[in-house]
C-alpha cells in the first residue's frame, strides 16, 4: 500500500476514536424526555444517565493514560472500545427485556464511561507518537474536527434512531465501536518502544518533575480547554431550552439548529490545525485571539434575542473555540516527553470532560438568575483565561537548533 494512502487510513482510524467519545452523551440528549416517560422515573434520575457516564470517564481517564504509557496506546484503546460497546449492549438489553431496566441502564452507562476514558485522550497521545512537527498539528486539528463533527451529528442521529424505538441508540454504540476497532487494528501501526517501561515510583517522579517545571503553562492550557467545553455545552443547553420554550422548535429541526455553532467550530478547528504547523508563537496568538472572540461574542449576546442575529453573533464565539482548541491540543501533545504523554493528555481529557459535565447545570442556575448576568459572567471568564494564557504561556524567541527538538524544549516559563 502506498505510504501516503497508509498514512491517510491511519488518520481516519485515529479520527474515528474521539468520534465514539462524543456520541456517548450527545446522542442520548434528544431522547431523554421519552426515556423518562418509558422508565417512569424522576427528572433527577434520568439526568444520572448522562452524569454517571461523565463521572466514570473523568475518574478513569488518568488511570488509563498511565496504563497507555506503561504498555501501549492500542492495548488500551481496543479494550476500551470493546467495553464501551458492551455497555451499550447491556443498556439496550435492559431497556428491551429487563424488569429493573433503570439500574441496569446505569450499570451499562458506567461501563461506557470507563470505556470512553480510553478513547479520545489516548488518541491524542497516539497522534503525538506517530506524527511530528507541522504534520502532528494538522492531524490533531483533524482529531478535534472529528470530535466536533461528532457533536454536530449526535443530536440528529439520536433523534433519527428514536424513530425506530427509544432505546435504539444503545444498540448503535457497539456498531460504531466495531468500526473503530477494525480501523485501529488494521491501520494504526505503533512504533515499538525500545525502552523498558519505568517502575511506578520512577514514573510518578517523572510526572512530578514535568508538573514542577511546566506546571504553570499546563495549568493555563488545561483550564483553557475546560472553559472552552464548559461554555460550549453551557450555551448549547441554553439554546436547547429557548428553542423549545420560546420558539416551540423540537425534534430534528431543533437538532439541526443546535448543530450550526458546532459546525462553525468544527470547520475552524480543521483549518486552524492544518495551518499552525509547529509555530508556537502563532499558536499562542491564536489562543488569545480566540478567547477574545469568545469574550466579545458573549458580551454582545446580551443585546440579541431574535434567532438570526443571536446565531450570527454566537458564530464569533464558535470561531474563537475553533481557534483555541487545536492550538491547546498541539501545546499539550507536543510538549511532553512520549513516555509520559499518555497521562498528561489523559488528564487534559479528564479536565475537558468535567467542563462538559458542569456546563449545563451551571448555565441552568445562571439562566434562572439572569440572562444578562449569565453572558457577562461567561465573557468575564473567557477574558480571565485569555489573560492567564498571555502571562503563563511563554514561547522562547530562540528556535531550537535541532529540528527534531520537541515543543517541550521551546516552551519556557515566565
Amino acid at each position: 500500500m502506498p505510504k501516503q494512502k497508509q498514512k491517510g487510513l491511519t488518520i481516519v482510524a485515529i479520527g474515528s476514536i474521539p468520534l465514539i467519545l462524543v456520541l456517548g452523551n450527545s446522542m442520548l440528549i434528544p431522547i431523554l424526555p421519552k426515556m423518562r416517560t418509558e422508565l417512569d422515573v424522576s427528572q433527577f434520575k434520568i439526568s444520572l444517565i448522562i452524569s454517571v457516564f461523565s463521572i466514570a470517564a473523568a475518574i478513569s481517564i488518568p488511570i488509563l493514560g498511565y496504563l497507555s504509557d506503561r504498555f501501549s496506546r492500542k492495548a488500551i484503546i481496543i479494550p476500551s472500545l470493546i467495553l464501551y460497546g458492551s455497555g451499550g449492549i447491556l443498556a439496550g438489553a435492559a431497556a428491551a427485556w429487563f424488569s429493573s431496566a433503570y439500574i441496569w441502564i446505569l450499570a451499562g452507562r458506567v461501563m461506557q464511561g470507563i470505556g470512553a476514558a480510553g478513547t479520545a485522550p489516548i488518541a491524542m497521545a497516539l497522534t503525538g507518537d506517530l506524527f511530528k512537527g507541522g504534520e502532528q498539528s494538522k492531524v490533531l486539528g483533524l482529531v478535534e474536527a472529528s470530535n466536533g463533527f461528532g457533536k454536530v451529528i449526535s443530536p440528529i442521529l439520536g433523534s433519527l434512531l428514536a424513530i425506530l424505538f427509544w432505546y435504539a441508540a444503545f444498540f448503535a454504540f457497539p456498531i460504531f465501536c466495531l468500526i473503530s476497532i477494525l480501523l485501529t487494528v488494521f491501520f494504526v501501526k505503533e512504533k515499538k518502544s525500545k525502552k523498558t517501561p519505568p517502575p511506578v515510583g520512577k514514573y510518578v517522579k517523572g510526572l512530578i518533575s514535568v508538573f514542577k517545571t511546566e506546571g504553570r503553562w499546563l495549568f493555563a492550557a488545561y483550564l483553557t480547554g475546560a472553559v472552552c467545553l464548559f461554555t460550549l455545552f453551557g450555551v448549547l443547553f441554553y439554546i436547547s431550552d429557548i428553542l423549545e420554550k420560546e420558539h416551540n422548535i423540537n425534534g430534528l429541526l431543533k437538532g439541526s439548529i443546535l448543530a450550526i455553532p458546532l459546525l462553525i467550530m468544527t470547520i475552524t478547528s480543521y483549518i486552524t490545525g492544518s495551518k499552525i504547523g509547529k509555530n508556537m508563537r502563532l499558536m499562542k496568538s491564536l489562543i488569545i485571539l480566540g478567547l477574545l472572540f469568545m469574550t466579545v461574542s458573549f458580551s454582545v449576546l446580551v443585546f440579541f434575542k431574535s434567532l438570526v442575529p443571536f446565531f450570527s453573533v454566537l458564530g464569533i464565539s464558535s470561531i474563537g473555540t475553533g481557534l483555541v482548541l487545536p492550538c491547546i491540543n498541539s501545546f499539550i501533545t507536543g510538549s511532553v516527553p512520549s513516555d509520559r504523554r499518555g497521562f498528561v493528555t489523559s488528564l487534559y481529557g479528564s479536565v475537558r470532560f468535567l467542563g462538559v459535565a458542569i456546563g449545563p447545570p451551571i448555565f441552568s442556575s445562571l439562566m434562572e438568575w439572569s440572562r444578562t448576568g449569565m453572558f457577562l459572567i461567561t465573557a468575564g471568564l473567557t477574558l480571565f483565561v485569555g489573560f492567564l494564557c498571555l502571562v503563563l504561556i511563554h514561547v522562547s524567541k530562540k528556535e531550537p537548533s535541532n529540528k527534531k527538538d520537541t515543543l517541550f524544549e521551546k516552551l519556557q516559563l515566565t
